[in-house]
């Protein structure tokens, strides 16, 4: 079973979306993006929005593509990475339809590091913004 029952993303560089299922995570702060197998994609869901580890665990524990020894590794990774922290929140039930799409899932609980975009990333000018003001207004030096 995982360290800490609930996880939380790490940071506000850190941000996400899901297109067709498949999860896209981006550090803003690296500029690295993150990709997922379909299983990887649903826990990466479940665990960004509050559901416990322990909820997770026993919905997957009977499927060949990622079970339960799978998932303490994946969410190892993602702390490692530094997407995930544990966090001290309530945990959230896993809904059922989320359930059904991880115990479907066929690939192995999966992430992929890519950095090739990183210099175009971290340069980009909009992310170097003053907040109120937004874009075009640089952010000063301190």
């Amino acid at each position: 079973m995982p360290q800490a029952n609930v996880y939380a993303v790490a940071s506000k560089d850190i941000v996400f979306e899901s297109f067709d299922g498949e999860a896209v995570v981006l550090d803003l702060a690296s500029g690295k993006y993150f990709g997922f197998s379909d299983s990887g994609s649903r826990v990466w869901q479940a665990l960004s929005s509050g559901v416990g580890a322990q909820a997770l665990a026993g919905s997957i524990a009977g499927a060949v593509a990622t079970g339960a020894t799978g998932l303490d590794a994946f969410i190892a990774q993602l702390v490692e990475l530094g997407l995930l922290v544990p966090s001290d929140g309530t945990a959230q039930p896993l809904p059922d339809e989320l359930a059904a799409e991880l115990a479907a899932a066929k690939e192995p609980l999966n992430v992929s590091v890519h950095d090739d975009l990183a210099d175009l990333i971290i340069v980009d000018p909009i992310h170097e913004v003053e907040e109120p003001l937004g874009w075009p207004a640089v952010k000063q030096a301190s």
